[in-house]
């Protein structure tokens, strides 16, 4: 069958990877795509927020399946406009991308379901929010209720810094997104993500991940899209995977079935591990970035017959095998990201570093232009590197960084240095 891909970061080079290699996938385009799709398909030039537009150009190419990668088509729902219009499209639909699209909308649903989440309040008034936190006292969580791109929230040390937060916030630091702002209690322990496959009615769980927000080593500094994830998470054992799809995930799906949005897609959960159990922190309604990047490389079975059957509903049909092996991802980014960067450095090794056995280059944000690769955008290449631990995992993904000549870019040099801890005892 011939796919269309929705996306152009590195979560999307990773899907294109994996998606090109399914026998049942004849042809895969990627709109817009990077240059690192581009060697498992063909890039489109197609206004991905023009659900028209995506429709006319599968009716034209006889696409016969669409995959979508982002959260922002998602929340804006495509795949409705997709199924309305005949085509068979992997994702959950507009109401229940509000999973992602709505922290508050998450919140409430956890409450109506008794899905363990820290306590929380929803503010569209400034000084309502600021009297609470001041009531409630520090450490405090403050959120945009809406999409951020990952960086709408603010773990606030003091009362002082979670109400510059909220001004922030509704003064339009997030745009749109901080119109609503949910406070919420923080919570003690270590964070881990959980991806589920869902087909509306049926999860299979689909691997455990950890990701690394903080831009700088030791985990300083901003918060990012990610600097690097590792996979599998040995903090969440198997006891507590069947508890998460227990408590978490499983009331989740009947929730959302009840109230007549079931969901459909990968269901991506960020917990926190506290001493009372898993506890959901937010919902991701797609694959994640970086995540997917260590996700895909471990799974030995077919992704897209995996999809196809959340799409038809048969989830119960198939099951999901995936590697012992361990994948680390180091994400290459362009200097003084996450603020403001420069574009259009040039960017060498790349084949180099691939040359390293059990080692995979995602591109995330680069643009060619003629023989040259460059830079273009904050987050700008995955080095990901499988190995029997997450130690050799990461002694192979760090031995592909120093063969990328890029003067103007850096990473984190501490990826996985949790599970590395673990493994040492």
């Amino acid at each position: 069958m011939d796919i269309l891909l929705i996306g152009a970061g590195g979560r999307e080079h990773a899907l294109a990877w994996s998606l090109s290699a399914s026998p049942l996938c004849d042809r895969l385009f990627v709109a817009p795509g990077n240059p690192g799709t581009e060697q498992h398909g063909t890039n489109v030039v197609l206004d991905i927020a023009d659900a028209q537009a995506v429709i006319a150009f599968c009716r034209t190419m006889g696409i016969a399946f669409v995959v979508i990668g982002p959260e922002g088509p998602l929340v804006a729902g495509l795949v409705d406009d997709l199924k309305q219009a005949g085509i068979k499209a992997f994702g959950p639909s507009k109401a229940a991308a509000q999973l992602e699209g709505s922290k508050a909308f998450t919140k409430d649903l956890c409450a109506e379901f008794n899905i363990p989440t820290a306590a929380y309040r929803r503010f569209t008034d400034a000084q309502a929010a600021k009297a609470y936190i001041a009531n409630h006292g520090a450490p405090i969580v403050v959120k945009a209720d809406g999409l951020a791109a990952g960086k709408g929230v603010v773990v606030a040390s003091t009362i002082e810094e979670a109400q510059e937060a909220v001004d922030m916030m509704f003064g339009g630091g997030f745009g749109e997104a901080g119109a609503e702002v949910v406070v919420e209690a923080f919570l003690e322990g270590e964070e881990a993500s959980f991806f589920a496959l869902c087909d509306g009615t049926t999860a299979l769980p689909f691997g455990t991940a950890q990701d690394h927000k903080r831009v700088g080593d030791g985990d300083e500094g901003p918060n990012t899209g990610g600097m690097g994830a590792y996979s599998p998470a040995a903090v969440l054992t198997p006891e507590l995977q069947a508890r998460v799809m227990r408590e978490i995930i499983e009331p989740t799906l009947a929730g959302m079935r009840q109230r007549g949005t079931p969901y459909t897609g990968i269901l991506y959960a960020g917990l926190m591990l506290t001493e009372s159990g898993p506890q959901l922190i937010e919902y991701n309604a797609r694959f994640g970035d970086p995540e997917t990047q260590v996700l895909l490389p471990r799974l030995s079975s077919d992704l897209l017959t995996a999809l196809l059957a959340a799409v038809d509903g048969a989830l119960d049909t198939v099951s999901l095998r995936f590697t012992d092996r361990a994948a680390l991802t180091v994400v290459m980014a362009a200097r003084g990201y996450p603020g403001t960067v420069e574009k259009d450095t040039a960017i060498h090794g790349v084949a180099d570093a691939e040359a390293l056995p059990d080692v995979l280059v995602f591109h995330a944000g680069t643009r060619q232009d003629g023989d040259r690769l460059l830079a273009n955008g904050g987050r700008v290449l995955n080095i990901t590197a499988m190995g029997r631990t997450i130690t050799e995992a990461q002694h192979r993904a760090y031995e592909a960084v120093g063969r990328i000549d890029w003067p103007e870019g850096f990473c984190r040099g501490d990826i996985g240095w949790r599970a590395i801890q673990r493994e040492r005892t």
